[in-house]
């Protein structure tokens, strides 16, 4: 069953692009990008590191970058909840609160966006990296919480803030916002496996906030959207099928890895 999702999946984002494939050759570049930076993306965060550096190298401007990552990964994200619902590997009832603040957050980073220099934003990020990754590095006892079994953690006042902030980035800019999200959740004692799934859940919200946001901007370019939302629905579909068999070691190592090279990233672009 799940292989001929796949394939499925596979053979229609191939007919949307041998139709559209006349309007312009980045579409099947963007189609690949979607699906590689969705499957790292779901994995550990830091599909933007990804995404937004490829899109601008082939001309794409940033908000359309940013406007079109958005789209293909709020697409990818719905595809994701879909298949943890069916599966009941998630409520409806754990979603929905998750899926209000997200989508919140979502449209206040977005307007937000519109404010502030590329700049500023990629301080504040390096910023809440670098402490992430002070924190995982220290966090000796990651792995061993992370093997607990799954059970919603203590309530937390300041949890929808945190949720909405995480969601605003997102919604904003975007990049290392599911590292972000991940590491929140393993915070609350969650298992890696439910911090991903909750993650994506959370990326779905904001995207859809900020989706409204940009598409009233008009910097949506549709035919950039689509094919990069194709790639990215396989790639995050790919990615919830490997995500139970990988290691917690590997995955603690493969944050860290995606942290350091957004933060190195975000360093350069400012200077």
């Amino acid at each position: 069953m799940k292989k001929l999702m796949i394939t499925v999946l596979l053979l229609t984002s191939v007919i949307l692009l041998i139709s559209a494939s006349s309007l312009s050759k980045h579409l099947i570049i963007l189609f690949f990008i979607g699906n590689l930076s969705s499957f790292v993306g779901t994995l550990a965060g830091g599909g933007g590191l990804i995404t937004l550096p490829a899109m601008m190298l082939i001309g794409i401007p940033i908000q359309t970058s940013i406007a079109t990552n958005k789209f293909s990964s709020g697409i990818a994200a719905v595809s994701s909840v879909f298949y943890l619902i069916h599966h009941k590997q998630l409520s409806i009832k754990t979603i929905i609160p998750h899926l209000f603040v997200a989508f919140l957050g979502g449209i206040g980073g977005a307007l937000v966006t519109a404010q502030l220099s590329e700049n500023t934003m990629n301080m504040f990020a390096i910023i809440l990296l670098s402490i992430a990754l002070v924190v995982t590095f220290k966090n000796k006892g990651w792995v061993e919480r992370a093997q607990c079994g799954y059970h919603e953690s203590t309530k937390n006042r300041w949890a929808p803030f945190i949720l909405f902030s995480i969601a605003a980035y997102d919604g904003g800019f975007g990049p290392g916002s599911s590292t972000f999200g991940i590491l929140y959740y393993m915070n609350k004692q969650l298992t890696y496996l439910k911090a991903v799934q909750l993650t994506r859940v959370l990326i779905f919200g904001s995207c859809v906030g900020a989706f409204i946001i940009f598409y009233q901007t008009g910097f949506l370019q549709w035919s950039y959207a689509i094919a990069m939302a194709c790639g990215s629905i396989i790639g995050s579909q790919i990615g919830l099928l490997v995500l139970p068999k990988v290691p917690l070691k590997i995955a603690k190592s493969l944050l860290i890895t995606i942290m350091c090279f957004l933060i190195t990233q975000m360093v350069y672009k400012i200077i």
